[in-house]
């Protein structure tokens, strides 16, 4: 399978930091590519440098399309949807509101107000919330509006940083199924950075364990997800 995203040696820094050390992965057209390790090994940063939102080198490649050096606005009308860690919601506006932000973008008017109704078919809570403001939603609605917010992008790669952070359990399972949904459905290519390695490696075809900032494994998910070595020295259960 062709592959959307190419990232080849991919260096990050902020400031006299460098966090990322000549990183290189991919996403296949239609999958899902999980960025596993610790605290600090780099796995925001990596998202931030697709999104052009840091001080990078290296290539990426967007469908073959150079897109290293562009704005975020560029990148993000190319059809790249980024969910930040902490959610990201606009606390003050409502559901809707906050839904529609996630189209600014969109010339398609008519198909946008048909989106409201595709999203909340997913999260049926935030159709029964739509006018509460968002900053009053639990953290795991908080967490459904930041993705959704993301799809009515109509995204052809969505970037996922930690969704399950500080959720309970039942909450990251209805989660993690419903962008397996929306996978398997609307053929959205993910980028999932996540400490849940057993979740991540459930849902991804493809994995990468970055330390400090360097890629020390890569291959299939199911591979690494069985290889009790790897779990134990690396992903730690």
């Amino acid at each position: 399978m062709a592959a959307l995203l190419e990232v080849n040696a991919l260096t990050a820094a902020y400031g006299p930091t460098n966090v990322l050390h000549g990183i290189a992965f991919a996403v296949e057209e239609g999958g899902i590519t999980a960025i596993l390790g610790a605290n600090g090994a780099g796995k925001t940063t990596t998202l931030r440098a697709v999104c052009g939102m840091v001080r990078m080198g290296g290539e990426i490649k967007l469908a073959g399309e150079r897109i290293e050096g562009r704005a975020t606005e560029d990148i993000v009308r190319r059809g790249v949807a980024h969910v930040p860690d902490g959610r990201g919601t606009f606390v003050h506006l409502t559901v809707e509101e906050n839904l529609r932000l996630g189209a600014y973008t969109r010339r398609d008017r008519r198909q946008v107000a048909a989106d409201f109704e595709r999203v909340y078919g997913y999260f049926p809570r935030l159709k029964e919330r739509y006018r509460q403001q968002a900053g009053t939603l639990s953290g795991g609605e908080q967490q459904m509006l930041a993705i959704a917010r993301a799809l009515m992008l109509r995204p052809r790669l969505l970037l996922l940083d930690e969704p399950s952070f500080g959720l309970a359990p039942l909450i990251v399972r209805d989660i993690f199924q419903i962008m397996a949904t929306v996978n398997r459905q609307e053929k959205v290519s993910m980028l999932l950075v996540e400490q849940n390695a057993n979740m991540a490696l459930s849902l991804a075809d493809h994995a990468y364990l970055l330390e400090t900032g360097r890629v020390v494994i890569g291959g299939s998910a199911a591979t690494i997800r069985d290889d009790d070595t790897i779990r134990r020295s690396y992903l730690g259960y």
